[in-house]
């Protein structure tokens, strides 16, 4: 062992490729596309470091091209789950006791191999299976993700040196244990930058974890676990368990050894979850620390003093980027009227410029919703706007599932700033819009808190610095990712941690110490020097 203090690389947000015309990193994926396109992988489950397979085989397809199968992978059972336990709880001892800074030494390494080596086999893999583009891709499964690793021992390094007082004879110090148990991570298909954090947060911590992946985002998650053995992470620390959320959340919630979940995903399934814990509560070991990012009803206000051009621009951005498949996407927008004929024309003329289809094709803005049930539910909300005399669809509206799972942006402007798409999540490229009065902003700042249950991102765009700092306040508990003349996507690790309250999750901030602080269970030490000889004190003594 070295005797020595040591201090981490400093932490940096990983620099994003361009990808454009001519340029290098556009032509290796471009190949590395091609290559994942033309096979088709045999994913097993890895539990203990071991693949397992189980013969329960189903699809990864592409979602703007489902007949194109690129990857059959090995759904668990009753048996593999509570193998994958017992691998966590068999590593947690050797993984606990490893010092910090190696823990920290493998996480740093893994950010290197994504910037690296892993870069495009990661892109082409999120861009194939989850229908992102090359933008989009870059920014999540090879930016985020690396952010997530380096800036995340940097946060651990912080509460690690988070020490009490102590005084002359006395030394006071806290040790930042792991949860006495494992940890459950499920995570989304929508981020493969998530999939990776909800796994790997409580790892880093000294925890070991059972991690189900969405079967939708299963081609990138599988190469995370590659890169975290070529990385050096000891088997079974993290255990990938592809498995139906019932049976899965069955198991795992009823083992006295569950210490905690790590989830992003929907309210109603988060909620579930919390229940069937709270129901079970007496039989843990420990109280088990529950960390949701659920649900969102994002928005964008815009005030008649704000830049058009700036707003039209956020708006489709936020809106349409990712088929509005982002957590933090905007679906919902309150306009002025005095400013509603100029930001129409200028959404409506970037609009006509999207294109839609496969995402191999770089000029596409948008691919296609990750998976049939998606395109169902969406076209449902869009044919409900359809038929309301409370609603107009103004650009878009249409689907075709034929070869994927496409959908127009749709833009719909409703009379009623309580229809159904301005309160309940949708998940996918429709944005709604209601035009207010502009004597009326304090009416319509009060519907928008009082709109939707949800509390995730937020923005508003204005110039005049008192309507700022009054909507700012008057907006407080809408949002736990508030935007000031900024689109309400794009959290970036280190700089604006994520995450959201209401029935948007526990808000514990994912890309800050406050979510790595939840993965340990402190332990307060004293050490006394010079211990009492007698029990007496000296107003015991006689007059």
């Amino acid at each position: 062992m070295t005797n020595a203090i040591f201090n981490l690389p400093q932490a940096f947000n990983e620099p994003a490729l361009s990808y454009a015309p001519g340029t290098p990193e556009r032509a290796r994926l471009k190949a590395e596309l091609d290559r994942q396109y033309s096979q088709v992988l045999d994913i097993p489950l890895i539990i203990g470091g071991e693949e397992v397979r189980t013969g329960t085989l189903r699809e990864a397809v592409c979602p703007h091209e489902h007949g194109h199968v690129l990857a059959r992978y090995h759904e668990a059972g009753e048996a593999e789950i509570r193998l994958a336990i017992q691998a966590a709880l068999d590593a947690k001892a050797d993984w606990e006791s490893t010092p910090w800074e190696e823990r920290a030494a493998i996480f740093n390494r893994m950010a290197s191999l994504i910037s690296t080596k892993y870069r495009y086999i990661l892109n082409a893999a999120t861009m194939l299976n989850q229908s992102k583009t090359a933008h989009q891709a870059e920014i999540d499964s090879t930016c985020e993700t690396a952010d997530f690793f380096r800036y995340n021992t940097t946060f651990m390094e912080q509460i690690y040196r988070q020490q009490p007082e102590s005084n002359t004879h006395t030394w006071n110090r806290v040790h930042y244990r792991a949860l006495e148990g494992f940890v459950l991570a499920v995570s989304p298909f929508n981020f493969t930058a998530i999939g990776a954090n909800l796994a790997t947060a409580p790892a880093l911590m000294g925890n070991t974890v059972v991690w189900k992946p969405a079967s939708t985002s299963i081609l990138s998650n599988y190469y995370l676990m590659q890169l975290y053995k070529e990385a050096g992470l000891p088997r079974g620390v993290i255990n990938f368990v592809p498995s139906k959320g019932s049976t899965l959340g069955r198991i795992v919630l009823d083992h006295p050894s569950f210490a905690g979940l790590h989830f992003t995903g929907s309210t109603g399934v988060f909620n579930s979850m919390s229940k069937t814990v709270a129901d079970n509560v007496g039989k843990y070991r420990m109280y088990p620390r529950l960390v949701g990012e659920t649900g969102g009803k994002d928005y964008i206000f815009v005030h008649h003093s704000a830049d058009m051009v700036e707003v039209a621009t956020a708006l489709v951005r936020a809106s349409f980027e990712y088929q509005g498949q982002k957590c933090s996407a905007c679906s919902r927008a309150y306009v002025p009227a005095s400013h509603w004929p100029q930001l129409k024309e200028l959404v409506l003329g970037m609009m006509a410029r999207i294109k839609v289809g496969d995402v191999r094709d770089f000029r596409n803005f948008m691919g296609a919703v990750i998976d049939e049930a998606s395109f169902d539910g969406t076209m449902r909300y869009i044919e409900l706007a359809r038929n309301s005399p409370s609603a107009e669809i103004i650009h878009g509206g249409h689907g075709d599932k034929t070869k994927g799972w496409f959908i127009e942006p749709t833009i719909i402007v409703t009379t009623d700033p309580k229809f159904v798409t301005m309160q309940e999540e949708i998940f996918a490229p429709v944005l709604t819009l209601f035009v207010y009065e502009d004597a009326k902003l304090d009416e319509t700042v009060q519907l928008l808190d009082g709109t939707s249950p949800y509390a995730l991102t937020g923005a508003i765009f204005a110039r005049n610095r008192y309507v700022i700092n009054r909507l700012t306040e008057a907006l407080a508990n809408t949002a736990g990712n508030f935007y000031i003349n900024d689109k309400c996507t794009g959290a970036m690790v280190g700089h604006q941690p994520f995450g959201g309250a209401r029935a948007s999750g526990t808000n514990d901030k994912a890309g800050s110490f406050l979510n790595l602080i939840r993965w340990t269970s402190p332990r307060t030490i004293k050490e006394c020097f010079a211990p009492h000889r007698d029990f007496a004190y000296p107003f015991m003594d006689e007059e």
